[in-house]
């Protein structure tokens, strides 16, 4: 049996007889192959503690009576992410609609090497905002998680997100990948405004951008972070590797043509 925190589009925690790549299949695309929806989970690796009803888990995710494996056994359908904590992550999963698998190891969090001084977050779970900041990425999941300011979250994910260089004229164009032209005016005017107020550290783009998100948008990675305990980071291979490893997730994540 196995064990899955669901973060995207959704948040759960689910009990499978099924592996991982049998599991993203069928989440994506349903049993009967009819569904298509992308995904984000990781493993849970091992149980733990009380939060979750486990022994639920095993007596109930076991096989059909006709012998097939039982595909889900929901846990938790509500603030599951925060009950798990971060030394229980496994590997992370980024599954396209096509039910696609893109596994992520946990990597060593680095700095970026080149700091413009503003980032670009989508946050994925609990909340779902796309977000304009001044922040570092472990500042940035930090200051998300402080319980001593009057808006906060016991637990975090998010993916820093390609933005374009906002001091370059010649660039201006370059956000059409995530918006419309318009749009590119309101996300300038938000950067604007934090770059030149030094006491705000972050701001809302887009409270809806969750239906939008793709994969082909996501710079160095994934952070996870939980108050007290840290930030957990999974770097994205490079387009190089992803297109020589992993071609068929890269075309079904729009990074690239076949």
């Amino acid at each position: 049996m196995y064990y899955y925190l669901l973060v995207s589009p959704t948040e759960a925690l689910i009990a499978s007889m099924l592996e991982s790549d049998a599991f993203a299949l069928y989440m994506s695309r349903g049993e009967h192959k009819t569904a298509k929806e992308q995904l984000i989970f990781v493993e849970v690796t091992e149980e733990f503690g009380s939060e979750f009803d486990w022994d639920f888990a095993r007596k109930t995710c076991v096989p059909h009576p006709d012998g097939r494996p039982k595909n889900s056994v929901y846990l938790s359908v509500y603030r599951a992410l925060e009950r798990v904590p971060l030394e229980y992550l496994g590997d992370l999963f980024l599954v396209t609609k096509d039910g696609k698998v893109l596994r992520l190891k946990k990597g060593l969090y680095e700095e970026p090497k080149k700091w413009r001084g503003y980032a670009l977050y989508k946050e994925l779970c609990p909340v779902t905002p796309l977000v304009a900041s001044t922040l570092l990425p472990r500042s940035f999941a930090t200051y998300l998680l402080d319980s001593t300011r009057h808006i906060s979250v016991p637990a975090i994910v998010f993916a820093d997100v390609k933005l374009f260089d906002l001091d370059d004229p010649q660039k201006a164009d370059k956000c059409l990948h995530i918006f419309d032209q318009e749009n590119c005016q309101h996300l300038r005017s938000c950067f604007a405004e934090i770059r030149r107020t030094p006491f705000k550290k972050a701001k809302t783009i887009d409270r809806s951008y969750g239906d939008k998100f793709d994969y082909s948008i996501i710079d160095k990675g994934i952070y996870f972070g939980r108050h007290n305990e840290g930030i957990v980071f999974y770097p994205l291979p490079s387009l190089a590797t992803i297109r020589e490893k992993h071609h068929d997730w890269g075309v079904s994540a729009h990074l690239f043509e076949r």
